[in-house]
């Protein structure tokens, strides 16, 4: 069955970076579109960014130029690079199969910017 599987969340000061991973089996994954959503507590979960099986992307008006998403189909991994992090990015990020929000999720992994 899909699994995905999110890693690299952490506490990182404002202003920091974080990069984060998330592993899919179960899929063949290049034939797939991926995205990366997040949800704060009291907050519904939202689109971070979205990346096709080709490589195009799209991202939420408050990623754009401080968030990177990426793909390696060999390693049927998909990545979130976040700099210049804030306080307000404080969230699960989670990733999610396919270009529409789809019921396949992982895990999540949790992100604190604090100082």
């Amino acid at each position: 069955q899909v699994q995905l599987v999110e890693s690299g969340g952490g506490l990182v000061q404002p202003g920091g970076s974080l990069r984060l991973s998330c592993a899919a089996s179960g899929i063949i994954f290049s034939n797939y579109h991926m995205g990366w959503y997040r949800q704060s507590p009291g907050k519904q979960r939202e689109l971070v960014a979205r990346i096709t099986n080709v490589g195009s992307t799209n991202y939420a008006e408050f990623a754009k130029g401080r968030f990177t998403i990426s793909r390696d189909n060999a390693e049927s991994t998909v990545y979130l690079q976040m700099n210049s992090l804030k306080p307000e990015d404080t969230a699960a990020y989670y990733c999610n199969l396919g270009w529409e929000r789809s019921d396949y999720w992982g895990q999540g992994t949790q992100v604190t910017v604090s100082s």
